[in-house]
């Protein structure tokens, strides 16, 4: 048994250090790197010599990255909701694409929100990753290349209303199904499910303004229904949710940063203490077990039966 073991952490060490060659001659194409996630991969890949396309949203966000950087990287401003824009990004030869781009709110109980809201998430989540990846497809499949998407333990289970674990799960699917069809090309896909990381820049009065705004705009029949006792705990739970998370966010770039640059990246990576231990088991539970255990974490409505 013990030679088992052995010979398994031998092997899973030798897959880790099996690295591409020629990675200083590599680019990498990473979207949402105003801040979080994407921000600090394109400073590992350039640290390491990769020549790096950066993509953030806004001015502000380019010129900070750029002026902390070298000269490998190169940033523009994309947003991947327009397909205009993508498709003005689509003009390199690329070794790898990582679809980092994404944010979580509007997020909450579903009756809650309305379809823009949904639509507003899940447009950027899901739709803008599809985009991209689409555009860029032709190059990566020339390259022989890689496909990095960002998706989440919300992927796994649902654990939140709103369009985030809908835009998760889609992205799974998503990811699933180009997986096996460009494994005949010689591209490699890996799906980051990282856990509960901080990366929002929003504050704690900001979200409670924002699920004040939510609860405002309910009828007043909803808020009945509800009772101002289950929004005070929603807003409290959700907020020590964003604001307790693991700050250490290079957990999650390092595990991009293998997919990236492996010989023989994962097909899943699972950052974060809470995914092994909570979520992945949670996937895996009968869903009558699981709707138990995730039902005792939300407050009971005042109509409740």
């Amino acid at each position: 048994m013990a030679a088992l073991t052995d010979f398994a952490f031998m092997y899973r060490w030798f897959k880790n250090c099996n690295l591409v060659k020629n990675l200083s001659e590599k680019y990498v194409f990473i979207t949402g790197c105003d801040s979080g996630f994407g921000n600090l991969l394109a400073r590992q890949l350039v640290d390491r010599g990769m020549k790096v396309l950066a993509a953030c949203l806004t001015e502000e966000g380019a010129q900070k990255l750029l002026q902390d950087t070298s000269y490998q990287l190169q940033v523009f401003l994309l947003d991947v909701t327009k397909s205009e824009s993508v498709k003005a990004a689509a003009q390199w030869s690329l070794w790898a694409l990582v679809n980092n781009a994404g944010v979580g709110l509007p997020s909450g109980p579903n009756e809650w929100l309305t379809k823009e809201d949904f639509v507003k998430v899940i447009n950027i989540n899901l739709v803008g990753l599809i985009d991209v990846t689409l555009n860029m497809l032709p190059m990566i499949k020339k390259a022989r290349g890689r496909v990095v998407n960002m998706s989440s333990s919300g992927g796994r289970v649902a654990v939140i209303g709103g369009g985030y674990c809908v835009s998760k799960f889609g992205v799974e699917a998503f990811s699933d199904s180009i997986r096996r069809e460009l494994h005949f090309f010689g591209v490699k896909v890996s799906i980051i499910e990282p856990g509960n990381y901080k990366t929002s820049i929003l504050g704690q009065e900001a979200l409670e303004s924002r699920m004040k705004k939510l609860w405002d705009r309910l009828p007043q029949e909803t808020r009945d229904s509800y009772g101002e006792e289950y929004y005070q705990t929603y807003t409290e739970k959700l907020v020590n949710l964003m604001h307790t998370a693991e700050p250490r966010i290079s957990d999650v770039t390092n595990s991009m940063e293998h997919a990236i640059v492996s010989r023989s990246p994962r097909i899943r990576y699972n950052p974060g203490l809470d995914v092994k231990l909570l979520y992945i088991p949670l996937a895996k539970l009968p869903t009558p077990v699981t709707d138990f255990i995730l039902s005792r974490y939300l407050p009971r409505p005042a109509d409740s039966v």
